[in-house]
């Protein structure tokens, strides 16, 4: 097993408050364009609100995030293409709602967003992480808009998580593999 992983066991009294929680720093400056639809944006926004409280939290400073809005979802892949090729993001977060009255349609989009940003990664080895989503079932009513704005609030967290971990994981990585350990 790589040793590089592993992280000491940590371990808290019941009695105590966990400690604050300590987020690993990068080496390099990070840059991340987060491209967001802005189909149902006051669903949407949530999850931007919330990734850029959590993103900070984890070292990358607001202005080292640049915000792109775009109509849809499905415009989403090609603006994070052009983003890509300029080399100047480390990463790139895609948000978005995919919700229509036929389930074949919205699916369909939702699938090919989702591929498209997957080619996008791997052609451009930029790191590029998806809140696109596509709910089952969603109606346009107070109950719904509220349920999925807070789903968006939690799916905003989760991505500003794991495109922090990812960029320091790459930042291992890349220097690893500049100094041939790997």
């Amino acid at each position: 097993m790589n040793q590089m992983l592993q992280d000491p066991e940590v371990r808290h009294s019941p009695e105590a408050p966990p400690p604050p929680t300590q987020h690993r720093r990068f080496a390099k400056p990070q840059r991340v364009a987060f491209v967001q639809s802005s189909w149902h944006r006051e669903v949407v926004e949530e999850c931007r609100i919330a990734f850029l409280a959590e993103i900070e939290a984890r070292g990358i400073a607001p202005a080292h995030i640049d915000l792109f809005e775009v109509p849809g979802s499905f415009e989403i892949p090609l603006h994070a293409q052009i983003l890509a090729k300029t080399r100047r993001y480390t990463a790139i977060v895609a948000a978005g709602l995919v919700v229509d009255g036929g389930i074949y349609r919205h699916e369909f989009v939702a699938d090919t967003v989702i591929k498209a940003l997957m080619d996008v990664q791997l052609r451009t080895e930029v790191p590029i992480f998806s809140a696109v989503l596509t709910p089952q079932q969603f109606h346009e009513s107070a109950a719904h808009f509220e349920f999925f704005r807070k789903h968006f609030a939690v799916k905003g967290i989760e991505v500003a998580e794991a495109c922090a971990n990812t960029l320091l994981s790459l930042e291992r990585l890349r220097g690893q593999v500049a100094a041939g350990i790997v």
